[in-house]
This record gives C-alpha cells, sequence and structure tokens, in this order.
C-alpha cells in the first residue's frame, strides 16, 4: 500500500505515532524491509520523544512533535452514560473501577475491595477486564474470596449485598470512568507495559497503577507531575489511597492539553493541505 501510494506521488501522513522500543527492535531486525516502509513516509507526527527517535532511526524524512491527540479526545454525554436503573442502584454506595484488568489484576483489586470494606460498608468495586471473554474466569476467582460478585450482562435490578460489579461487555468503559473518582488502570501490576489512564484522568479521577507502564511512560510522567497519578504496588497500598470524592480540576488539566494539542495539530495539517498536498 505504501508503495502504491508513492508510486501516486500521494502524500503519507502518520498521525499520532506510537512505537515501543519493544516495536523497534523488531522493526530493526529487517532493516532494509524497514527502511522501504519508512521512507514513504511524507512526515510523522508522534505522542512522545521516544517515538521521535525510533522514527529517526528508522529513516522518517520528515518528523514533528505536537503531542499525544489522545488528550483532545471529545465526550458523547448522550451515548456514553450508565443506564437510569444503575445508576440510581449505584447513587447510595462508595464506587472505585478497576478499568482494563488482566488475568491476576481481578484478585489483586478483589483484595483491594476486602481491605476497603473493613471500614466502608456501601462499598462497591466495579471491574472492566481488558478482555471481556475473560469473564466466566474471573467469577469463580471472585467468590473463592468470599464476595458477591454480579455481571454488567446479567441486568440484575438488585445490587444490595453486592460487592464486585463485573463488566463483562463491550464499549462499556467510558461509561463507568465518569462516575468513578478513583480509577486503577490494569496491565501495570503484570508486565504488560500498561493501559492508557487518559480517558479516566479527563473525567477528574484519580488514577492508581502498578510498576508496568513503559506503553505509557511520557503519559504517566505527565499525569505524576501535575499529581493526578500514583504508583502501587500493594492492595494494602491501593485501599488506602482511593479516595470517593471527584476532582474536575484534574479533569480540567487534561482537557486544556488536549485543547492546546488538537489546535496544534489542526493547523498542522492546515499547512499540509495547503503546501504539501497542493504539489501533487
Amino acid at each position: 500500500m505504501f508503495k502504491t501510494l508513492d508510486n501516486y506521488k500521494i502524500p503519507l501522513v502518520l498521525l499520532n505515532a506510537r512505537i515501543t522500543k519493544k516495536t523497534f527492535l523488531r522493526w530493526m531486525k529487517i532493516k532494509k524491509f524497514s527502511k522501504s516502509i519508512f521512507d514513504k513516509i511524507t512526515i510523522a507526527y508522534p505522542q512522545n520523544l521516544e517515538t521521535k527517535k525510533f522514527l529517526k532511526q528508522l529513516e522518517v524524512k520528515k518528523i514533528n512533535l505536537i503531542g499525544n491527540l489522545k488528550f483532545a479526545e471529545t465526550d458523547n454525554e448522550i451515548q456514553d452514560t450508565i443506564n437510569s436503573n444503575l445508576k440510581s442502584q449505584l447513587k447510595n454506595r462508595k464506587i472505585w473501577i478497576a478499568s482494563s484488568t488482566h488475568k491476576n489484576e481481578e484478585v489483586f483489586c478483589a483484595k483491594t475491595h476486602m481491605e476497603l470494606k473493613k471500614k466502608i460498608k456501601n462499598l462497591i468495586t466495579i471491574i472492566i477486564p481488558r478482555h471481556v471473554h475473560r469473564a466466566k474466569k474471573i467469577i469463580p476467582e471472585i467468590k473463592n474470596l468470599n464476595l458477591k460478585v454480579i455481571t454488567h450482562s446479567s441486568n440484575n435490578k438488585n445490587l444490595k449485598d453486592i460487592d464486585i460489579y463485573l463488566v463483562d461487555t463491550f464499549g462499556e468503559t467510558k461509561k463507568f470512568h465518569k462516575i468513578g473518582h478513583s480509577v486503577f488502570l490494569g496491565g501495570s501490576i503484570v508486565n504488560k507495559g500498561g493501559q492508557n489512564p487518559l480517558e479516566a484522568a479527563r473525567y477528574g479521577a484519580k488514577i492508581f497503577h502498578g510498576p508496568n507502564i513503559d506503553n505509557f511512560k511520557d503519559v504517566y510522567q505527565l499525569l505524576n507531575s501535575l499529581k493526578i497519578s500514583k504508583l502501587v504496588n500493594s492492595s494494602k497500598k491501593l485501599a488506602s489511597l482511593i479516595k470517593f470524592i471527584p476532582n474536575k480540576a484534574n479533569g480540567n488539566k487534561i482537557k486544556k492539553i488536549g485543547r492546546i494539542i488538537l489546535k496544534k495539530t489542526i493547523k498542522e495539517l492546515n499547512y499540509l493541505i495547503k503546501d504539501e498536498f497542493k504539489k501533487t
């Protein structure tokens, strides 16, 4: 495809690019082939400095760092809200969210729930696995801890005495991020490189994560500098830090960064349309 675009002299833009060290090393194993692909990119806009460095080594001709476009994601308030029945069921409960969890992290979060439950009686923990098809395996793991678990797909209208609310359907994450003031991001206790925390942070949540965040080092570095995120290594530590009070100021900081990056991106793309694309 890249070769065909090049033959027709059609500009190729790599927008919001992200390359991890692992991916870069794979490309370098086939260096000659890699060069034949990356040198056909007209201009690349990487998310971070690490990607910029890798793209340069992969011999992309023109690179311009403008930031991570995921900061600038827009909201859809109509589609992305939980239904009224569930909302009323959760109204008087203390809620925290464990999002994009991987194998073993659900037990980690369930144990956090157990720690919190010692002091908070009306607690409910919402767990959103990264891969929802794992729900059938997660349920017995939680039940083995003597916790009551219910799935989102069951549409059960009675959440009384429920400990863990397991989201086992696709496309629901944003709805729950909007109601969680403390969010643990998975893939970070197990060695999966972490998951993107920006969506939850945009809604003002305090972000918690484990030590393995190589996939989003730059994002977490920023969140940490803004005192929005915190590293945790144990269920007990996580339980001690969870808050149930919203912080809209945190969310506004992320949205402000998003507006700046979006403005820069639009300016860059307008430049391309006027100056680069008209050459073809």
